[in-house]
C-alpha cells in the first residue's frame, strides 16, 4: 500500500530502465531479475502503460563485465519523481544492489529516464542531484532502443530533439542485441 504523502493529485507517465549483468537474489538470471523487478513495481500502485522488448548490450563505458539485459518500462504513477527515485532505489536494494563504484557491475539497475516529460536539475554539477531526464540516456543505445520501440514520438526536452535523431547520433561502437531467449 503505498502512503498517501508519495501521491499527487494527479497520474502522469514515467519510463523506468530497467538493467543488470550480475546473477540476482536466490541465483536469478539478470534477465529474471529484471521481470521480478517490474512485479515489485506493481506493489507501490503503478500501472505498467507498455513494456519495450529484452536488449543484451555490452557495458557503458567498455570494461570487462558481463553484458547487461536492459529494458524500458513506461508507468502510470501518482508518485512525486523523488518519491519515485526512492522507491526504484529501494527495491535495487531489496534485490541485492550494493553501490559501490560508477558503473560498476550489479544485480539491479532501476533508472528513472523521463518523468512527464519534467526537466529538472540540469545544469547542476551535483551527480546525487535528481537530475530528469536522465542526464546520459541521450548517449546510451541501451536507453533509446527501448524508448524508441515503445514511445516512437519521444522528443528529449531538454536538448528538443527527436528519438530518432538521438538514435542517428549514437556512438556506433556500442554493441546491442535484441535478446530473443525469452
Amino acid at each position: 500500500m503505498v502512503s498517501p504523502f508519495l501521491m499527487t493529485k494527479y497520474s502522469c507517465t514515467a519510463f523506468i530502465g530497467i538493467g543488470a549483468n550480475l546473477p540476482g537474489l536466490n541465483f536469478l538470471t539478470p534477465r529474471a531479475t529484471c521481470i521480478a523487478a517490474i512485479q515489485e513495481l506493481l506493489s507501490y500502485g503503478m500501472s505498467i502503460e507498455n513494456q519495450s522488448s529484452w536488449y543484451k548490450s555490452a557495458p557503458v563505458p567498455t570494461s570487462a563485465q558481463p553484458w547487461f539485459i536492459n529494458g524500458i518500462i513506461s508507468v502510470k504513477t501518482s508518485l512525486k519523481a523523488p518519491d519515485l527515485i526512492g522507491i526504484l532505489q529501494n527495491i535495487e536494494k531489496k534485490f541485492g544492489r550494493v553501490r559501490t563504484t560508477k558503473n560498476a557491475a550489479r544485480t539491479l539497475d532501476l533508472d528513472l529516464i523521463d518523468y512527464a516529460n519534467t526537466v529538472l536539475g540540469w545544469g547542476k554539477k551535483n551527480d546525487s542531484d535528481l537530475i530528469i531526464p536522465h542526464p546520459r540516456m541521450h548517449k546510451r543505445s541501451f536507453v533509446l532502443l527501448p524508448l524508441f520501440e515503445i514511445a516512437p514520438n519521444w522528443h528529449h526536452p531538454v536538448l528538443k530533439i527527436s528519438i530518432e535523431e538521438l538514435i542517428k547520433k549514437l556512438d556506433s561502437n556500442q554493441q546491442i542485441l535484441l535478446d530473443n531467449e525469452g
